[in-house]
């Protein structure tokens, strides 16, 4: 099992990140034409006073090694459930894999805090387990390296929209 953290700093404050994270917009510009995603949409998103619930279906784009590539198969896609808690401001995710859904695990929380008067640092705390019999390590590396040049991606890009959209 994997566990990692990707930190990244955001010209923004805590308001305007947090708008930004779940506007629809961005989100697909994010997804489809800067990661790359073949296909990626928000199916549900709801608002209450103690939380931000948000459910998207994704396929990523794919840079996996040959054996895993084969075994997740061409057509791999997830769904993802995401909670932010408003008191706590974490905003917690379980992703779901179209294959394999009983031998990968894919979650984590963010949270940011401030780092100045316009800035902060977003820390996301990563877990990726591969229960596959002789690649589970080869799947967990390969993801693990996908997963931070999307995040560390996703920080430029996000950086780059706060520059144009404000």
């Amino acid at each position: 099992m994997g566990k990692f953290t990707i930190t990244n700093e955001i010209n923004c404050n805590e308001e305007t990140f947090w708008k930004i994270f779940f506007d629809k917009e961005f989100n697909e510009k994010l997804y489809r034409d800067h990661l790359g995603f073949p296909e990626f949409i928000i199916t549900e998103q709801r608002d209450s006073d103690t939380e931000i619930i948000r459910k998207v279906a994704g396929q990523p784009r794919m840079e996996m090694p040959g054996p895993v590539a084969k075994l997740l198969g061409s057509g791999f896609r997830y769904t993802e459930e995401g909670r932010l808690d408003k008191k706590t401001k974490v905003w917690s995710w379980k992703m779901t894999p179209s294959t394999l859904a009983d031998k990968l695990r894919n979650e984590g929380t963010m949270r940011i805090e401030p780092i100045g008067d316009n800035k902060v640092r977003r820390i996301a705390d990563l877990i990726i387990e591969a229960k596959v019999f002789g690649v589970g390590g080869l799947i967990e590396s390969s993801a693990e390296k996908q997963l931070r040049e999307g995040w560390n991606g996703s920080a430029v890009f996000m950086n780059e929209w706060i520059k144009t959209h404000s």
